[in-house]
């Protein structure tokens, strides 16, 4: 029974990797599942049997990167000791899985639409987006950052929304080696440590009240 799941697995695993091979040269558009099938080296029927559509295939390969990517940043923030260093072990480590297949999450991002399965933002992909907002969580908390209480719960969830900016400018980044990026990534990192670090200040605290409520009026909740 071992050997067969084993089997199974390895199947799997073997057509999603001629999913992504696939993807990469001919583009999600216009690959076929008669291609993945045949890159894989398994028979159509098969290849419906362990995914029913594209859209299947690009959501396990969401679930498989989200956990390859999760154990590696769990180390590099065990290792961390600022919050710089551990917003980093977040952020870099995503540009450093995806390299391989930006040209595939540019194609998915016009999967955007919350009501569609593949987006970032829908019911769908909750799971692995709690999972992510929760290591940002963490870098803040084991980081000490003290903000008021109108604000503080809101953000992990706008650092996380800060990286969609940054990951969506990189596959559309044009610039030799996407240097454009890097420099965006440097520089509005600096502005956020900034004004993470100055927003503690009593004298903000209207400000805060502020953009809480607004937040709340966003998320539809009290920052939970």
């Amino acid at each position: 029974m071992a050997e067969k799941v084993k089997k199974s697995d390895e199947t799997r695993g073997r057509i999603l990797a001629a999913a992504l091979a696939v993807f990469r040269k001919r583009g999600f558009a216009k690959a076929t599942m008669r291609e993945i099938a045949a890159e894989a080296g398994v028979a159509v029927g098969a290849a419906y049997y362990y995914f029913d559509s594209k859209d299947a295939i690009v959501m396990a390969f969401y679930e498989r990167a989200q956990t390859e990517m999760h154990e590696e940043i769990e180390r590099k923030l065990d290792a961390a000791t600022t919050l710089e260093a551990r917003l980093r072990a977040v952020i870099s480590t995503k540009f450093a899985y995806f390299a391989p297949n930006r040209a595939l999450l540019a194609a998915l991002t016009a999967n955007i639409d919350p009501e569609h399965p593949l987006s970032p933002f829908s019911a769908e992909t909750a799971p692995i987006r709690d999972q992510d907002i929760a290591s940002f969580e963490r870098a803040v908390t084991e980081s000490g950052v003290k903000l008021p209480a109108a604000t503080r719960p809101y953000l992990a969830r706008l650092i996380w929304m800060y990286q969609m900016g940054l990951i969506l400018f990189w596959v559309y980044d044009r610039s030799a080696e996407q240097a454009t990026t890097r420099l965006l990534y440097e520089k509005t990192l600096a502005m956020l440590l900034l004004t993470i670090k100055l927003a503690g200040f009593p004298l903000l605290n209207p400000l805060h009240k502020l953009a809480g409520e607004l937040l709340a009026a966003i998320y539809g909740d009290s920052g939970r």
